[in-house]
């Protein structure tokens, strides 16, 4: 039996200790055996010694709140070519489809695995199933309590009529990662009902989607908790998915872009008052410093964006008593020159009251504006993830311009007129509409980074909300292959994306009558005027895609951050490597 066995450890904040925040590869060969072990860490938001925010916070921070020690869980993955009924174990799930629960007349099993599994069950599983209306859709599953036998619990857990994308796999995974938490199971083992059909090049994908999810499903933040359970999970076994070097690669990249993802959402559940302009920007710095073979870092105070003529951006942080901190992360690839340059562009509002359009009455969500800084938690986590992966012939800028939109003296007013680094002026109907102000320059920015293609990311409009729901973002661009390039890297990172038009016509309601134009038209259409506003900043010689993701930045049932576009990005990335 050939076995793969990776070791996922540290996750968003570890206990003190002298280890450097870093993700480490180590291969050990097995004695009077075929396997290769692999063992790497997790360390998204922080680590040990280089520990991203507990110990840089000033003592005086507003509610002295610190995030606490967390240690992180350690986790083992092993790929294996074993029988299920022969797994031994506290947790053995299975991923059915609809028909995989179809029965013939005697009300047995017709899928091949599951029949096998109920005849050692002495036809529990069936009849569980039928008990419990259990069909195999979607959100599904079931529990088998076995005590006295190899696996202590048979789960059942349901993929829809069909199963053939990394959504749903990776839905698969944190269902696992899910049901080990609430039961404290330590060792858990992870099957397909039906395998079969699949691919090489397809088990590969699904294993690693199920790796991944399983990681972000076990994982809770929960730093900010006078106290917490620490999950029991050691070690996970996938199940008839194939074994070796290819395998191994594959789970490697997707400890790291987990580690990323937990990373970014352990950024946007920051509160405001933790997470200021300035702990990003040193959140940003950090990541040069671990991966400074690789990264460099430029952090521009409003000095010298005064000097790069940013009004735009200037006027939205002009009210806060924290100031901005304008981010720039530059990756250039260890050997080689890179053959095209990336530029990815984040929203950094860390807080955002509305400014004197202030949010109020139901639904405004004031209270979730932490979550404004959504798009720059995209771009950071993207950003840790190239410096563990280290992608040839590629440079990346990586830019956030970070500020607060706050209600003082000195902040911006309805009506007033601010000037971009590109010499535009835009009349502030709407203090509200913040984000594309502070987008305007940073996009002007990128641009003169002399970078080929660029994505920005941005929690930007309701709109886009009322539009495509809570669980779909919106891509707004003039490029069909730039369209093209990222749809292809979604479809793998099983983030949902849909394309929205960019109408001309629109533009009409942006018009100002003492100004180049104003920040915000009338409601209808209001992602696509947002969009168009962002594409008066980017030189047309630029490939540009605009990504409101303000519906799938926050997941609403689990009140929590979801780590949205880091998956995505990174595989843009990486297939514009290769």
């Amino acid at each position: 039996m050939a076995t793969i066995v990776v070791s996922l450890a540290g996750t968003l904040v570890a206990a003190p200790s002298s280890r450097s925040f870093s993700s480490s590869l180590f291969f050990t060969r097995l004695r009077s055996s075929t396997a290769l072990r692999v063992s790497f860490a997790v360390s998204p938001f922080c680590s040990r010694r280089d520990r991203f925010m507990a110990h840089t916070l000033a003592p005086d921070t507003l509610g002295l709140t610190l995030p606490a020690n967390v240690e992180a869980p350690e986790i083992s993955f092993a790929a294996k070519e074993i029988d299920v009924t022969e797994w031994k174990g506290d947790m053995l799930a299975v991923g059915v489809t609809e028909k995989d629960m179809s029965k013939d007349d005697n009300s047995k099993f017709e899928n091949s695995l599951l029949r096998k599994l109920d005849s050692q069950l002495g036809g529990l599983l069936a009849e569980v199933s039928s008990e419990e209306d259990f069909t195999g859709k979607t959100g599904q599953s079931t529990v088998l309590r076995l005590p006295g036998l190899g696996s202590k619990r048979v789960v059942l857990i349901g993929l829809g009529q069909s199963a053939s994308t990394t959504a749903a796999f990776r839905g698969l995974g944190e269902a696992v990662g899910a049901a080990a938490k609430a039961a404290q199971a330590s060792d858990v083992a992870v099957a397909l009902a039906s395998s079969e059909g699949l691919s090489a090049e397809s088990k590969l994908y699904t294993a690693t989607a199920i790796a991944s999810g399983t990681v972000l499903g076990l994982y809770e933040d929960n730093r900010y908790r006078s106290e917490s359970k620490k999950p029991a999970l050691k070690s996970v076994d996938i199940l008839g998915l194939g074994t070796g070097p290819d395998l191994e690669k594959k789970l490697k990249q997707a400890e790291d872009v987990s580690s990323a993802v937990i990373f970014g959402r352990e950024l946007v559940n920051s509160p405001a008052n933790v997470l200021t302009p300035a702990m990003l920007a040193e959140e940003a710095s950090k990541i040069a410093s671990l991966y400074g073979d690789v990264f460099s870092a430029t952090i521009l105070n409003a000095e010298q964006c005064k000097e790069l003529k940013m009004g735009s951006y200037l006027g939205v942080a002009a009210a806060s008593a924290n100031p901005p901190h304008f981010i720039h992360l530059h990756y250039t690839p260890p050997s080689g020159p890179a053959k095209v340059k990336l530029a990815l562009v984040g929203k950094g509002l860390t807080f955002d009251s509305g400014g004197y359009n202030i949010k109020t009455g139901p639904g405004c969500s004031i209270e979730l504006m932490k979550f404004d800084m959504g798009g720059s938690a995209a771009v950071l986590g993207a950003a840790k993830a190239i410096g563990l992966i280290k992608p040839p012939g590629v440079e990346v800028h990586f830019i956030v311009a970070a500020c607060e939109n706050m209600i003082s003296g000195t902040g911006m007013r309805p009506g007033d007129i601010v000037t971009a680094s590109n010499g535009k002026t835009i009349e502030v109907n709407n203090t509200d509409a913040e984000g594309r102000l502070t987008l305007a320059d940073a996009l002007v920015y990128a641009c003169n980074q002399g970078v080929e293609k660029i994505v920005d990311l941005a929690t930007l409009t309701g709109a886009c909300v009322v539009a495509l729901g809570p669980s779909i973002a919106g891509i707004f661009t003039p490029s069909d292959d730039l369209a093209k390039e990222v749809l292809a890297a979604s479809e793998v990172s099983g983030e949902k994306l849909w394309r929205m038009p960019l109408e001309e016509g629109y533009w009409e309601s942006m018009k100002s009558g003492v100004a180049d134009m104003v920040n915000t038209g009338g409601r209808p259409g209001g992602a696509i005027t947002a969009a168009l506003f962002l594409k008066q900043f980017v030189d047309e010689k630029v490939q540009w895609m605009h990504i409101d993701m303000a519906g799938p930045v926050w997941n609403d049932k689990k009140r929590s951050a979801t780590g949205f576009g880091i998956s995505t990005l990174v595989e843009w990335v990486l297939k514009n490597s290769s």
